[in-house]
């Protein structure tokens, strides 16, 4: 089986465009995504029903739970909790609907799927995690793999014999072993912060176990006319050169 993980697609329509093209040509069997579909950027309504109408699985990620739970806006830095409260404004009954369904987490075929950080949250970064609490996780942690995404930035954690080992991923093909756990972070379709602004995404193959990381273009500058003309914060504009 291939599986496609995309996350954080943060209302970039271009970008999942694109992204869900490359998908199509990758002889993938299904797609599950992470969260953070909405927020920062112009088209949070299309970027959801795109989801719908390819039948992709989502999860709740932060900015979907502070759609549903407004206090939790309290926790987000001043522009970011601007840009949201614009989102909300934007967002038709259908999408709010589609919102308040998302579960924590999602589990198939040893494979755990959350928007933070394993088991079930959205909200942990994974750089806030200690090394103890990481090799705690890993213990308790029944499945081979969890993919998270939150900190929009291409990560692989590998636990093997009580140690943990982790790098920054890059475009590649990376052959995993049997033996030992992981925690992937699978980067950003909508708005990448790793110095690379092409949309970002895995694939897992499960036959082969090995994970391809996917860079993919998109029409940059369209997305930033858009996000400016819909008058939201320029600053999630400029993050996306």
């Amino acid at each position: 089986m291939r599986i496609a993980v995309i996350s954080d697609i943060h209302s970039n329509l271009e970008a999942l465009r694109q992204v869900l093209i490359d998908i199509e040509n990758s002889n993938i069997d299904t797609v599950v995504c992470l969260g953070d579909n909405i927020g920062y950027g112009p088209e949070p309504n299309k970027v959801v029903t795109l989801i719908q109408d390819h039948n992709i699985p989502s999860i709740m990620g932060n900015h979907e739970l502070a759609v549903i739970n407004q206090n939790y806006l309290s926790s987000f830095n001043p522009v970011a909790r601007k840009s949201l409260q614009m989102t909300v404004e934007l967002l038709s009954e259908k999408t709010v609907n589609f919102i308040s369904r998302l579960k924590p987490s999602l589990t198939f075929n040893k494979y755990r799927f959350v928007h933070g950080f394993p088991p079930n949250s959205a909200t942990t970064y994974l750089f806030q995690v200690s090394d103890d609490e990481l090799q705690l996780t890993f213990e308790q942690m029944e499945e081979r793999i969890c993919f998270i995404g939150h900190t929009h930035k291409l990560k692989i954690i590998e636990y093997k014999n009580q140690f943990t080992t982790q790098r920054p991923l890059d475009k590649s093909l990376i052959n995993l072993n049997m033996e030992s756990r992981y925690i992937i972070n699978v980067g950003s379709v909508g708005q990448p912060r790793d110095g690379n602004n092409n949309a970002k995404y895995i694939i897992l193959d499960t036959l082969n176990y090995s994970i391809e990381v996917k860079f993919i273009p998109y029409d940059i500058h369209s997305v930033i006319n858009k996000i400016i003309a819909a008058g939201l914060p320029v600053e999630h504009a400029n993050r996306l050169l």
